[in-house]
């Protein structure tokens, strides 16, 4: 066989080979494909009303029990109202239920809030972020059924704990009054990480009213 006979042979049997084969995708772009395909807003969303919801009503307690509880048996605490990631060295985060009179009130911020009296001394016991700006994520920290090791790294896993604060805040805290907040009663349910020693706890609402 010449030389170019050869050369037109072996060219026939890569095209037959390539014929056969099947393209993998590389690493990369299949990192690329997990990346455009995550979609946080939409993952709390779909979770909210069958998980999110439900989870805060059934396992928060009233804010003045949660409180004692940590102080005086942090363990029982923890198994009864917390949540703390095993990975990292976040504190713990406690669900809990708000009810009280408004005795200071942030609303030209961003980052509004609202200081609530729940004991009745007229005296701030638990600050209650209104939006909309949320610091922290609270939402995310407190749940049990959401987990790090689901997500691909550090950044997907605070934008999830980003979009809950995003939710939260479309669904309720836009529409809630603003104006001459002070004296008036909230009711909400959410959770608060464990603050340092003589600090309000930042309590993130799930659900929250105002009025009366």
């Amino acid at each position: 066989m010449s030389r170019h006979h050869a050369f037109i042979a072996l060219l026939a049997l890569t095209g037959l080979t390539l014929a056969g084969c099947k393209f993998v995708k590389t690493e990369d772009q299949q990192k690329e494909a997990a990346a455009a395909a995550f979609d946080p807003d939409r993952q709390v969303a779909e979770i909210w009303d069958s998980k999110v919801a439900p989870y805060f009503d059934k396992k928060s307690g009233p804010y003045k029990d949660v409180a004692a509880l940590v102080a005086s048996d942090p363990d029982a605490a923890n198994k009864t109202y917390g949540h703390k990631e095993k990975q990292g060295n976040a504190p713990w985060t406690y669900v809990a239920k708000v009810d009280g009179v408004i005795v200071k009130a942030e609303t030209k911020s961003r980052a509004g809030y609202v200081d609530v009296d729940v004991d009745g001394d007229q005296k701030a016991d638990i600050r209650v972020a209104i939006g909309p700006a949320i610091r922290g994520t609270a939402l995310r920290d407190a749940l049990d059924f959401v987990d790090f090791n689901s997500f691909r790294n550090q950044i997907e896993w605070a934008q999830f704990g980003k979009s809950f604060n995003i939710h939260v805040n479309k669904l309720t805290l836009e529409k809630l009054p603003r104006d001459t907040l002070v004296g008036k009663t909230v009711k909400a349910s959410g959770a608060y990480p464990q603050p340092s020693s003589g600090q309000l706890p930042q309590f993130v609402p799930a659900t929250i009213t105002i009025g009366g």
